[in-house]
């Protein structure tokens, strides 16, 4: 992994998704460069241990590295002033899935927080839901899904970008977070469909 403090933000997120004993859908987990403008991505998927394939609610995060914060980095790394700090924007989409009927987006957002926990100084703020609908090759209503999305930013003060271990310590909490939202969606009295694993059993 290159040394640089947007991938030891991602090493600490995973660290604490780990430690939450969350199980990463290694499939899709991705990390994509813009050639246009410069901006980085980082994209996985983590769920609750046994959910089957695929899981019936997961958590899926993404943290972008804009072109702009990287000219503002490398300003520090160089010893230069910079004029704004560079700042991570982080999303976490909250997603139900499988189901067999057409969720009740009021019942999602009623078991769900306003915010995030503490990233540093920082929250992530929930967005509206969204309802998704997945039809057949007859177009018939198949399943259904709802997803709710976290977003916000994590500005890298000079004592982060100093001592890149200090990212560990505001990272620690999202695991714990992101698994007990994740318990809260599990718990709702939605109808799901079979998981693929079990259709082959």
């Amino acid at each position: 992994m290159l040394d640089h403090v947007f991938t030891d933000a991602i090493g600490a997120l995973r660290d604490a998704m780990e430690q939450a004993f969350l199980e990463r859908q290694a499939f899709e987990e991705r990390f994509q460069a813009d050639v246009l403008l410069g901006d980085l991505t980082w994209e996985t998927s983590y769920s609750l241990p046994g959910e089957g394939l695929p899981p019936r609610a997961r958590a899926d995060i993404s943290l972008d590295w804009p072109t702009w914060a990287q000219s503002s980095y490398r300003s520090w790394y160089i010893g230069e002033p910079f004029e704004e700090p560079p700042r991570i924007e982080i999303e976490i989409v909250m997603r139900v899935q499988r189901l067999a009927k057409a969720p009740d987006p009021a019942a999602v957002v009623a078991v769900l927080p306003g915010h995030s926990s503490p990233i540093g100084e920082e929250r992530l703020v929930r967005s509206p839901p969204t309802v998704e609908t997945i039809h057949d090759e007859g177009l018939s209503e198949l399943e259904y899904a709802v997803e709710v999305s976290y977003e916000g930013s994590y500005e890298l003060s000079e004592e982060v970008l100093a001592d890149g271990s200090v990212l560990d310590d505001h990272f620690a909490a999202m695991g714990g977070w992101i698994a007990s939202t994740l318990v809260r969606l599990g718990d709702l009295k939605f109808e799901f469909r079979p998981a693929m694993d079990d259709d082959e059993g």
